[in-house]
Parts: structure tokens; sequence; C-alpha cells
């Protein structure tokens, strides 16, 4: 069970159907969004029964409200012509299928972006393939808008394709999509996802000429980095540091990138793992150190300390304690 999100597991049969365990008689039932936005009842407690040849896992993302992501691997599954009420993108992770969208019928593999636009009618098959694995996000108005807002972009984004060989995205999508699978930190996240979307819609979309980039770099960084240093403990959005500037959170990341060669997040974990470093020197428990600095947990720490230095707090601690 992931935290931090709402989760549903679904099995469907050779014909498409969510199928439950055998045996089970009435139960309480609960609506569960679905991806795109329509709902439907379903019991409370999903029980898998057999068909192991299609799995899917689905949630709803706590970090941008009308955000539902999908992660399926099929081996049996059609999909009838349908449509989504939002724009969907999605990474094939192994093997592919045929999609028939606009007339036309190409195919999702693990070298193309699959992008569809709200209300565009597509359908799919598995074809020759034997499996299609992949993941996929639901962009609903509400996450729409938000995107903007973080990209500095106005108006809903229009895509011409279908399929996108941009390999640079289609990486990034992946690791958004499993960074948005799990507990993280927001900033983190909101960086991922303004970089993902900016990119995007700069590169392909009909409202690329919405998005700018920022100004006077050094002198605009000169201003931030004291913000830095005074709140790294604090859980940071991109709009903290961004709005004082007068830039958008995408602009803000494309600042960060050409003066520090760092996204914002990675370059406050540099200044939060500086901070923890004083405070170990001070035999200041692990844990302590973590949440004081700002870190989600003691294994946040842990994770980015190692990475950085090639050993763990406790080693740390450990030579200074003697």
């Amino acid at each position: 069970m992931r935290r931090g999100d709402i989760w549903a597991w679904h099995r469907w049969d050779a014909a498409g159907d969510i199928v439950w365990g055998p045996g089970t008689g009435p139960r309480q039932r609960r609506q569960i969004p679905l991806a795109g936005g329509d709902r439907q009842s379903y019991p409370s407690k999903i029980m898998a029964r057999t068909d192991p040849r299609n799995t899917a896992h689905f949630w709803l993302s706590r970090t941008v409200p009308g955000l539902s992501l999908l992660q399926a691997d099929f081996t049996a599954h059609d999909y009838a012509p349908h449509s989504h009420d939002a724009l969907v993108i999605a990474v094939t992770e192994a093997g592919g299928a045929e999609f028939t969208s606009r007339g036309r019928t190409e195919e999702a593999r693990d070298n193309v972006l699959l992008v569809f636009n709200p209300d565009e009618p597509h359908s799919g098959r598995m074809a020759h393939s034997r499996r299609w694995r992949y993941r996929s996000l639901y962009l609903e108005r509400e996450a729409l808008t938000e995107v903007g807002r973080l990209v500095g972009a106005d108006g809903m984004p229009y895509f011409a394709d279908n399929l996108y060989g941009d390999a640079d995205l289609i990486a990034a999508f992946s690791r958004l999509h499993a960074e948005l699978e799990q507990e993280g930190d927001d900033l983190r996240r909101q960086g991922m996802l303004a970089e993902c979307f900016g990119t995007l819609l700069g590169r392909h979309s009909g409202i690329r000429h919405g998005i700018a980039g920022g100004p006077r770099d050094h002198i605009l960084f000169r201003r931030l980095r004291p913000v830095l240093l005074d709140r790294f403990a604090e859980p940071l959005t991109l709009e903290d540091l961004a709005g004082p500037l007068g830039l958008t959170p995408f602009q803000l990341i494309r600042l960060f990138r050409r003066v520090t060669g760092l996204t914002p997040h990675a370059y406050l974990t540099q200044i939060r793992l500086r901070a923890a470093l004083r405070l170990l020197k001070n035999q200041t428990p692990i844990a302590d150190v973590a949440l004081t600095v700002g870190f989600f947990d003691q294994s946040a720490l842990t994770k980015h300390f190692k990475r950085a230095f090639g050993i763990t707090p406790r080693q740390y601690l450990a030579a200074h304690l003697g």
C-alpha cells in the first residue's frame, strides 16, 4: 500500500472486466475515481481472483489536485474506442501496443511518449505484442491549470501529434511517475513536474509562446541564496522561492540550472546536508538531525548523505564520537 495517495488495485479478466474474489457476498460499496474523471461504484475491498495476465494500479496524486496515475501490465487487454476528460501522457516500460487515433494506427513503444488531448477518441490493442507494461498520467482541468501556473503558460495545451520521440522527455516522465508513486519531498515533486511539462509544452504544444526565460540570472540568484540559507529547514515550495523574484516556478528551475547546474531541490539538499554535518559533529542524534535540517525522516537523510559523501550519517557520527 502506498502512503500519501488514494490507491486501488485492480485485475481484469480476458474480456477487460474487473473481477474480484470467489465466494464474496454483498459488501459495502464506495466511489472510486477512474482515470479521466469518471466514477464507478466498486466494493470497498477489491480482491484479486485469477487472471494474472492483466494487472493495474491506479491512484490519485495528493501533490496535484486533478492528477491521477496508472501503472499497468497487460498481456491480454484491448481498449475499446474511448476518450478521457483529461490530458493523457503515457510511457511504455516494456513491450508495446497498437492504438488508433485521428484515423491513424500507430504503435506505443518504449522509445516514444504517448499523448492524447482531452476528449480525443482513441482505442488500443495488443496486436502482435505479447506484453504492454506502461505508466500513464491523467491531468484533468484542475491539474492542467496548476501545470500552467508552474510553467507560466496561459490556456489549455493542445498537441498536434500523439507520439513524440524525445528520449529525455520519456525518461523524465518515467521518473516523475515513479516519484509520484511514493511519499516524497513536495519541492522535489514540484520541480520535476514543472520541468517535465515546461519542456513538453515548450517543444510540442500550441502554447509554447507563453513560456519565457528568466532575466538577470546572477543578480536574482544573489537575492535568493540568503533566503535558502535562512529557511532551508522549512517545507519550501517553488512558489515561495519564485514569487518574490517575479518568476514562474519553471523560470526559477531554469535559473538554478544556469547558475548552479542543479535543480532547486538538489541545491537545497546540499545546504541541508552541510547543516547536518555541523549537527553530527556536535553529536546530535541522527533522527533529530534529519528533522531539524528539513529532511522527511532519518531514511531520507541517510539516502542523500550517502549519495553525497559515500558514508552514512551513523559512520560520520561514530567517527566524531571517537
